[in-house]
């Protein structure tokens, strides 16, 4: 008997039904988040090593390419932050290769979450599971980049209030703690909409329930956009619920086009639910017979 034939027969076989126990369900989910954290701490050492090769200069770069007037020590000296205590640069580094790690290792860590919950959901529905990874990391680092973006306008905006006569010295912990979590509120704000299209492709949340609220959800994105953006000025708060509103405005789009491609589906399959051995229902209540177009009764003479 041939080494393939002796694996094909150790081999469990699989149970029709896809039932899980309650220790399998618990082992299963041990192993995708050990995979997870193996992915995060891989992304974490590779970041660890960049940190060093542009990536910290790449942090830095929104504070130092700020007006001279405005940073410690002016032009006059190099562009840095200040370190008040021995472990400070060293809590920096991790806390910053942590967040790089997170983005590098996002879609192995998001295809563990998918591939958890995907055994309870239909086949139909399993589809998605490349397109959610790819989407829903391509949005969180889009959010990421417009921070990063936003970051040079909104701090020159708060660092510029405080007027003549101050001196602003910025440490590196709460400069790098800003940074940080402006990036996390704009890449995870980016998926609210994603969660949206997700609900109404299981079919929990139809297209009519998001048209109908489309005025609540674009003033509820303002507000949330008020209070997560840690800088809390009017110039970041806009460049986060303006593409925002763009995406559930798309989200509300690929709903519509969704239920309409169900109802379709749900008419066209509308017997398949019988089986074989049945008869399909027929209409027997009777139906008027057309007369033939051009005939004419004939004259009847006295």
């Amino acid at each position: 008997m041939s080494e393939g034939a002796v694996r094909r027969r150790r081999r469990k076989p699989r149970d029709p039904t896809a039932t899980m126990s309650l220790v399998a369900h618990l082992t299963e989910l041990r192993n995708r988040i050990g995979k997870a954290l193996l992915a995060l701490l891989v992304g974490t050492v590779i970041a660890f090593w960049w940190y060093e090769h542009g990536l910290g200069e790449f942090i830095r770069a929104p504070y130092c390419n700020l007006d001279p007037e405005l940073r410690y020590g002016g032009g006059d000296t190099e562009c840095g932050l200040l370190i008040t205590d021995v472990w400070g640069g060293v809590f920096i580094r991790l806390k910053v290769s942590m967040l790089a790690g997170a983005v590098l290792s996002a879609p192995l860590w998001l295809w563990q979450l998918w591939a958890f919950i995907t055994p309870g959901l239909k086949r139909n529905e399993k589809r998605y599971g490349i397109a959610f990874v790819a989407v829903s990391s391509l949005l969180f680092v889009a959010g990421a980049v417009l921070a990063y973006v936003a970051l040079s306008k909104g701090l020159e905006l708060l660092l510029s209030l405080a007027g003549d006569g101050t001196i602003i010295a910025l440490t590196a912990p709460d400069y790098i703690g800003f940074m940080i979590s402006l990036l996390i509120a704009f890449g995870a704000s980016f998926e609210i909409p994603l969660i949206a299209v997700a609900l109404n492709l299981v079919g929990i949340l139809s297209y009519d329930v998001l048209r109908r609220s489309r005025r609540w959800i674009f003033f509820l994105t303002i507000v949330f956009a008020a209070f997560v953006t840690p800088t809390q000025d009017p110039f970041t708060m806009l460049f986060m619920a303006g593409p925002m509103i763009l995406l559930f405005e798309i989200a509300i789009q690929i709903a519509r086009f969704v239920d309409r491609r169900r109802a379709r589906r749900e008419a066209a399959e509308h017997f398949h639910d019988l089986s074989d051995d049945d008869a399909s229902p027929l209409d027997a209540r009777p139906s008027t017979l057309d007369e033939p177009q051009g005939s004419t009764a004939a004259p009847t003479r006295g």
